[in-house]
């Protein structure tokens, strides 16, 4: 480079007539990232900027196409408008996103990160009451959607399983969401059956979120891995666009993996490897929807290929309540994400990541808990990530995120430093 990447970077925001927050959204870096680039060479917090995304912006601003685009002023109006569900105010499905509307929703994540971690109070949907649905077991997914809204200062009403419900009596969805929409101010349905959240959202007006829908869909879950790579890679230094990524598991039952893929294809330049047993290969209409996007996607059934040279590893369990015996005995016990296929076929910096829960007995098909104290088991960051974007997602969907920073205060207890006791190397603890 002819010029200081101090230089560099300041051209390239003056060209696209963008400001810090935005430029580093646009090009899928954290602010505290771009910052350190733009730090005199002599600063203590100086940090190189990695060549990937030099060699990104410099193909940005130098094609006229590109800089058009990555210019462009963002839609206007609410969030919450731009990513309505038929007009409503409701996320069921990760095609409401565009990768705009996405990473603004990230920053507002950001901004919720210091309630997530026990530093700060907020108020903002004091006196809102959610309606935790979930006609299927839940426990992280029902959990992690309270807490995000209590931490918004609201309450939540729950309820599992319908065998003495009044669907068990034979009402239809169509009476249940109306009578809850009377109850509550927003709803997290999960149900068996793909398609039932759509039919929940179709009988009121409140917010309602897609908690999972069978086969289907789980789009808060996909928002939250996504949120969980960029994080990472921002903590390693490297850009989405380009990366590889390696789905792992049952991907004919595994909805998070159907939105996931969904959400990542819009990124730039990605190859995706799918790896699954025969029978259980990731449904065609979700592959041909991200190829239309021009990524790279193999499809193989060898762990030992699909893991090699990965940027990241997506495990996911198998959902044996969703299919017949016949198909488990194609997943035999080798087909494994354990240490020693990914020390073999990965780098030092591949990201291991699972939705879990995870089957944690010995000879599960599932993800090896012999890499339980590996820096790049990202799983626990993972699910700790749900909670800033869960409360993103609500404080959007009920039109308060522009309340938020100006609402908090200090926490009144001591919370932990860090969480877990591997955690303390991520929050800058000794």
């Amino acid at each position: 480079m002819s010029v200081s990447q101090q230089v560099f970077l300041r051209d390239a925001m003056r060209r696209l007539n963008l400001t810090r927050d935005v430029f580093a959204g646009r090009i899928g870096v954290k602010r505290r990232a771009l910052d350190t680039w733009l730090l005199p060479e002599g600063s203590q917090e100086f940090r190189a900027m990695p060549e990937v995304v030099m060699r990104f912006v410099t193909e940005i601003v130098e094609n006229e196409a590109l800089l058009r685009k990555y210019s462009q002023t963002a839609q206007s109006g609410p969030l919450r408008d731009r990513i309505a569900a038929d007009g409503k105010h409701q996320l069921l499905s990760v095609d409401q996103f565009s990768r705009e509307s996405v990473e603004e929703l990230f920053r507002i994540a950001d901004q919720m990160q210091p309630i997530a971690r026990r530093q700060k109070v907020s108020r903002v949907l004091e006196g809102a009451v959610l309606g935790n649905l979930f006609f299927e077991a839940s426990t992280r997914t029902r959990v992690s959607f309270g807490a995000a809204f209590c931490r918004l200062g609201g309450s939540v009403c729950d309820t599992t399983g319908f065998t003495f419900s009044s669907m068990a009596k034979g009402e239809s969805i169509y009476d249940t969401s109306r009578v809850m929409s009377g109850y509550v101010d927003a709803m997290v349905i999960r149900h068996p059956d793909q398609g039932s959240v759509a039919e929940f959202a179709r009988a009121t007006n409140i917010p309602v979120v897609n908690g999972g829908d069978g086969p289907g869909e789980h789009p808060s879950q996909a928002l939250l891995d996504l949120y969980t790579i960029l994080t990472e890679f921002s903590r390693l230094g490297k850009l989405l666009d380009g990366a590889h990524i390696a789905l792992v598991g049952d991907l004919k039952y595994g909805r998070t993996v159907h939105s996931l893929l969904k959400l990542l294809s819009l990124y730039r330049g990605l190859k995706f490897t799918l790896v699954s047993p025969r029978g259980l290969e990731m449904p065609d209409y979700i592959i041909e929807k991200a190829s239309t996007r021009g990524h790279v996607i193999e499809q193989t059934h060898s762990l030992e290929e699909g893991l090699r040279g990965a940027d990241v590893i997506y495990a996911t369990r198998v959902q044996k309540e969703r299919f017949s015996p016949e198909e488990l005995e194609n997943f035999s016990p080798d087909f494994q994400v354990n240490k020693a296929i990914v020390d073999a076929c990965c780098g030092p910096d591949v990201i291991v990541m699972h939705p879990l829960p995870r089957d944690s007995r010995e000879g599960a098909h599932d993800l090896s808990v012999d890499l339980n104290h590996d820096p790049r088991l990202a799983i626990f960051r993972q699910t700790d990530n749900g909670i800033p974007v869960r409360m993103a997602i609500f404080a959007v969907l009920m039109g308060v995120e522009s309340l938020v920073q100006h609402s908090l205060r200090d926490v009144t207890w001591s919370p932990p430093s860090h969480i877990g006791p591997d955690d303390s190397i991520f929050h800058g603890v000794d």
